[in-house]
């Protein structure tokens, strides 16, 4: 009974550390579109925003599962923290001096202290009771994530994307005094909700501190990542992470810009009821706010359907077999691609939307299905898993490189490629089941 008290209480602080990343890692994309006008980028080196905080992943996670071994998963916790406050705290300098490098840098160490929380989070949800219960329980603490990712681009929206942004040669017609003004006023719209989060994240820290985590399981893992590699289930599903993770963030980053070129802002001031919408967010300003401001609401819908599936997926995956609610859900993503792609305004907006829904169990479902079979190896399985996050670096420049070189409806077929290996994922498991029984 005191294990389970002890199980529950953990589960419980892990699921606030999940919130929090989903958080900070889309309120990262609502920056995307105003750096575009800020430092005059093309889609493609926007997308290199997506590499410095997911190229991450690839370079710390192994590292990430060593250091956990060595110093455990309270004060491994505790680092990956501290690394992400430290991270924030670099957005004040990066934006006072207009320098993108120190962005750049701000958003690596970010993402290296939220690396670190994945890899000891993920497996250690998984294990925190029955192996049965394992996919059910990491799509709750990740419908936590999604709340965090569901209320990120409203919070964007007002702080980040709420006033005009002027492009370089509107800037440098300004006389002094006003450019002057103007860069104080663009430095704060990214200062402040960046140090506020880093507060929280010290608060955070400290909580983390007098928390007792229950040791279990991984206390006889032998560290040879040549073991897991081995495992053919393990690599493929490292590879579905990579093309799930990367989609996601290519559609998340791109979002406000595709809603833009459908020119949905004029459509939604248009529309009495998407006005009412939009003012749940920006109350009486919708009419007033600038057009990326206005799409940009939107996209909390994606996010928000992303949690409502998670929340569903929970159930659905401890009553049906993971594989094939994962097969069913990759279906549904595809489907909605194809639809917006087909088609213009309104419909195009809600089916791109849509795809949060289906994307919602992905990564959880994935991530258990894949470490599933490791025993005592789950935590370096997880490491190998939490590299491939990696495709949050490498999808969106090439899906933004495509949109650059031919439209959207091109640079869709290619995310469409990557669902279908996710199907394929899901039934390969699917197979795996039946000749496991």
């Amino acid at each position: 009974m005191n294990q389970k008290k002890s199980y529950r209480t953990a589960f419980i602080f892990l699921t606030i550390l999940f919130f929090l990343w989903g958080f900070i890692t889309v309120l990262v994309d609502s920056l995307i579109p105003r750096l575009r006008e800020v430092f005059t980028l093309s889609y493609f080196q926007a997308g290199m925003v997506q590499f410095a905080f997911f190229g991450a992943y690839f370079l710390l996670s192994i590292p990430a599962g060593y250091i956990l071994s060595k110093i455990g998963y309270k004060k491994g916790i505790i680092l990956g923290l501290v690394t992400m406050a430290v991270g924030c705290l670099l957005f004040y300098p990066a934006a006072s001096y207009r320098v993108f490098g120190v962005f750049m840098l701000g958003y690596f160490t970010l993402a290296a202290g939220i690396t670190i929380l994945q890899v000891a989070a993920n497996p250690y949800v998984t294990i925190l009771g029955p192996p049965k219960g394992a996919s059910s329980r990491l799509n709750l603490s990740q419908a936590f994530n999604s709340v965090g990712t569901a209320i990120a681009p409203a919070i964007g929206a007002l702080f980040i994307l709420g006033d005009k942004v002027l492009s370089s040669k509107e800037i440098e017609a300004l006389d002094p005094a006003t450019q002057k003004a103007y860069y104080v006023s663009e430095a704060s719209a990214v200062q402040t909700p960046f140090l506020g989060i880093a507060a929280f994240i010290a608060v955070i820290a400290l909580v983390f501190l007098f928390v007792k985590l229950p040791k279990v399981g991984a206390d006889e893992s032998s560290n040879d990542y040549r073991k897991v590699l081995k495992n053919k289930n393990l690599v493929l599903g490292a590879i579905g992470l990579f093309f799930y993770v990367g989609s996601e963030v290519a559609l998340g980053s791109y979002m406000v810009n595709y809603f833009l070129e459908l020119d949905l802002a004029r459509i939604i001031r248009d529309n009495e009821f998407m006005q009412t919408l939009a003012g749940w967010i920006l109350s009486t300003r919708v009419t007033n706010s600038t057009d990326m401001a206005l799409v940009g609401v939107f996209v909390s819908f994606y996010w928000t359907g992303a949690m409502i599936g998670r929340f569903i997926g929970s159930y659905l995956t401890n009553i049906i077999k993971p594989s094939v609610v994962l097969s069913f859900f990759a279906i549904g993503a595809i489907l909605m691609l194809i639809v917006s792609n087909l088609s213009i305004g309104l419909l195009a907006m809600w089916t791109m939307i849509g795809v949060g829904l289906f994307n919602s169990i992905m990564f959880p479902t994935i991530f258990s299905l894949a470490l599933e079979r490791l025993g005592d190896d789950k935590p370096q399985g997880s490491g190998v898993l939490c590299t491939m996050i990696v495709g949050g670096a490498i999808i969106p420049p090439t899906y933004g490189f495509l949109i650059d070189s031919f439209n959207f409806s091109i640079a869709l077929i290619f995310i469409m490629f990557c669902y279908g290996y996710i199907l394929f994922y899901g039934f390969y498991n699917r197979r795996l089941a039946k000749v496991s029984i």
